[in-house]
């Protein structure tokens, strides 16, 4: 059994997850060609502290960087680096904060630029199928159920699901119980109780699923080199409907992206 959190804890999450979606919405309003994904991490990593957090995700198990920065086949974990972002690419953002003893995490994916047709299909899906996993995460159901509400979606537009990494529960860890599978059948995996804090993140390719781990065993990439996108939020599972922590609002009611 997964223990769910206190409404104090709830509560020191949220705050965690405002700093957190504050900083992508800063990061995102960077987000041009020409820029380097160095330059958005040293966005990220001054506002973090400025907001009295810490990067959580720097020195992760030897992570280098405040931010996750993957661009176009990409799916997570890359590293920024003096790459200079092009017009028509995308550029996952996935940010971690430690405030007052607990985490915060979620993450955004980009256009740079203007993006081709498909490549917006993409965006669009995949941040949809997001909040299809979080109409499931009510308590009563299972994980599987909103494995299955993304897995559902994304594969009606013929986008597939990377089923070698998942989400996860959120505390004073980073990665705590349960995983969150975006892939799974309605009625199985781990009970949904309320007050579980989880994090929903779908990511989700343009062709195949498969994927490989780049030699600097952090960097995932889609096997078949092309597009994938990635989109995280964290919520509370209450009965009825989810409760969201962080949020997409300072990135797209402050114009930060115009879609």
């Amino acid at each position: 059994m997964v223990k769910p959190k206190t409404e104090e804890e709830i509560e020191l999450l949220r705050e965690n997850a405002i700093i957190v979606s504050k900083t992508l919405a800063e990061v995102g309003k960077r987000v041009a060609p020409g820029v380097t994904t160095l330059e958005l991490n040293r966005v990220a990593d001054e506002f973090i502290r400025d907001n009295g957090a810490i990067p959580s995700f720097l020195g992760y198990d030897g992570f280098p960087a405040a931010l996750c920065m993957s661009v176009n086949d990409v799916v997570v974990h890359g590293f920024p680096s003096d790459y200079v972002l092009k017009e028509g690419d995308i550029v996952s953002v996935d940010c971690g904060t430690l405030y007052k003893g607990y985490n915060g995490d979620s993450a955004y994916t980009f256009p740079v630029g203007e993006v081709d047709a498909g490549t917006r299909k993409l965006l669009d899906v995949t941040k949809a199928s997001l909040y299809k996993g979080i109409e499931a995460a009510v308590a009563g159901n299972r994980t599987g159920d909103i494995g299955y509400a993304v897995q559902t979606y994304v594969e009606s537009f013929g986008f597939s699901v990377v089923r070698e990494l998942e989400g996860h529960g959120l505390g004073k860890e980073m990665h705590e119980e349960p995983g969150v599978p975006n892939y799974g059948r309605r009625g199985k995996g781990t009970h949904l109780v309320e007050g579980m804090v989880i994090c929903i993140e779908p990511m989700i390719n343009a062709g195949g699923r498969g994927v490989y781990l780049a030699r600097n065993g952090w960097a995932v990439h889609t096997a078949d080199h092309r597009k994938s996108a990635h989109y995280e939020l964290t919520v509370v599972v209450r009965k009825g409907r989810a409760e969201q922590l962080s949020t997409y609002d300072f990135i797209e009611k402050d114009g930060t992206i115009n879609y």
